[in-house]
């Protein structure tokens, strides 16, 4: 069986393409701080939700196998995988909006959730080594 058949591998793999993607988008904004007119960019967030039904798996939710178990609900995710502007609100008078105080946030945001990202798809693979081992 093929990692393509987990949808929660194909959603994280989406997710750090996202970040790789977004990363070279700020990367390109701070590079082009001086430029005059130049307008920064950003990626939309990327909608999970629709990641996992493009993959079948449909609703997501947690089922109640013992009374003593809580029941729980899926989680609502939203956005798009779309660039768009940045939306600054200094702008230089060479018309340049790029505020590199506000673009080095985004990147340091960006390569926590980057990290985020991947400690959870190597731990998931983790996961599946060991029930692998254990079935014989």
């Amino acid at each position: 069986m093929a990692l393509d058949n987990f949808s929660l591998f194909d959603a994280l793999r989406t997710k750090l393409n996202w970040h790789q993607t977004r990363q070279s988008m700020l990367a390109q904004n701070v590079a082009n701080a001086d430029t005059p007119n130049y307008r920064a960019r950003d990626l939309a967030p990327v909608d999970f939700r629709q990641t996992l039904q493009l993959a079948g798996a449909g609703d997501v939710s947690t089922t109640l196998t013992h009374v003593a178990h809580i029941e729980g609900a899926a989680a609502s995710l939203s956005g798009a995988f779309d660039a768009e502007r940045s939306g600054g609100f200094e702008i230089t008078p060479e018309g340049n909006e790029v505020v590199l105080e506000e673009q080095m946030m985004k990147v340091t945001s960006n390569q926590m959730d980057y990290q985020m990202a991947s400690t959870l798809y190597s731990r998931s693979l983790g996961l599946l080594k060991i029930a692998i081992n254990r079935r014989g």
